[in-house]
């Protein structure tokens, strides 16, 4: 027991840390999303996404996802909102893990039929 016990613990704290990378993955990834759909809604802009992104990572994020930065972008015809942050680490000594995620879409318009 004295010799498997560690390694089962080391292998509960990875399947912990990852599941915690994984879950800070996907509040960055809701976020860009949230980011994009209002940064490509008709007359908005990606500052409009930049800041639906910042509000849902402050009611979401929590501890799970530190030290995020979100930029939005747009070339006129598609709108790209990127979140990046940092993993809470349940490993003493590492930082955290980076994580960053981002969405893109065409920029709704109004458009003549046969054009």
């Amino acid at each position: 027991m004295a010799i498997i016990f560690p390694f089962v613990l080391l292998a509960t704290v990875a399947v912990i840390q990852a599941s915690l990378w994984y879950y800070a993955r996907q509040i960055a990834l809701t976020a860009a999303r949230e980011g994009l759909t209002a940064a490509r809604s008709y007359q908005s802009s990606p500052t409009d996404g930049a800041a639906q992104a910042r509000d849902v990572l402050g009611r979401t994020a929590g501890d799970s996802l530190s030290s995020y930065s979100v930029v939005a972008g747009s070339d006129g015809q598609r709108v790209r909102v990127q979140v990046t942050g940092t993993a809470l680490s349940m490993i003493p000594g590492v930082s955290g893990l980076h994580v960053s995620q981002s969405a893109s879409g065409p920029v709704e318009r109004w458009t003549v039929p046969g054009e």
